[in-house]
């Protein structure tokens, strides 16, 4: 997050709350996002790309916790903090259930809430970072992300930023499904039926890649997205 402001959808109804909520982080170096609305905040995370979702749970048109559902299924990564006025303990268990990094409840300290953000964003850019420097061995193949370069009987392939980036999602997912919005969203940046030719095309390059191991096989699951397929040693 070096060289820019980290941003974050912040999603509150309560008109008065959301505004100091979001000068309050602005004023911290935050670039904040605010939708007063479930539906209004999916749309807003469709649109960009986000370091953190800060969700109040009791909102119209479509609560945190179902918005919550809807971010995870195009981004199981992103940091989730719920704010809420509810106390009771069913509440808070479901919104960790739902993969929440933390949980407040109104009212509450603006320099804790700062805190525990900063907080959470640390953390998940320590995790980024562990996986930037991860590298995989695909078979007959050794891919290093960090280098964009794929050897396999001391040859190189360098592959291009787009290539990488989804070669390394599907290594992330290995034997198990990418599925195909969270691909799209993330590298293309949105879900469109251009940029999904876009990415079988690219899908193709990587098959092509990968041909000279019979036991290494990117599986198209029809409507849902892709497999890498890699035997377990």
């Amino acid at each position: 997050m070096e060289g820019k402001k980290p941003k974050i959808l912040l999603c509150e109804d309560d008109q008065n709350l959301g505004m100091v909520l979001k000068n309050y982080l602005e004023l911290n170096d935050f670039d904040v996002t605010l939708e007063r609305d479930g539906r209004l905040g999916l749309a807003a995370f469709q649109r960009e790309r986000f370091d953190l979702c800060l969700l109040d749970i009791m909102m119209p048109h479509m609560d945190g916790f179902t918005l919550a559902e809807e971010i995870r299924d195009v981004d199981p990564d992103i940091p989730l903090f719920f704010l809420s006025a509810k106390t009771m303990k069913e509440d808070i268990i479901q919104g960790y259930k739902l993969g929440a990094d933390d949980y407040i409840t109104k009212p509450f300290d603006s320099e804790v809430l700062l805190l525990k953000i900063k907080a959470i964003l640390k953390r998940n850019e320590e995790v980024n970072k562990e996986q930037e420097n991860k590298e995989y061995d695909l078979g007959e193949y050794h891919f290093n992300p960090k280098l964009r370069e794929l050897s396999h009987n001391g040859k190189t392939q360098t592959l291009s930023p787009k290539e990488n980036e989804l070669l390394k999602m599907l290594c992330e997912h290995m034997n198990d499904l990418l599925p195909r919005e969270q691909a799209l969203k993330k590298i293309w940046g949105s879900d469109t039926y251009f940029n999904g030719r876009s990415m079988d095309v690219y899908i193709a390059k990587l098959r092509k890649y990968l041909k000279d191991d019979d036991s290494i096989e990117i599986v198209n699951i029809h409507g849902n997205g892709f497999r890498l397929v890699v035997p377990v040693a």
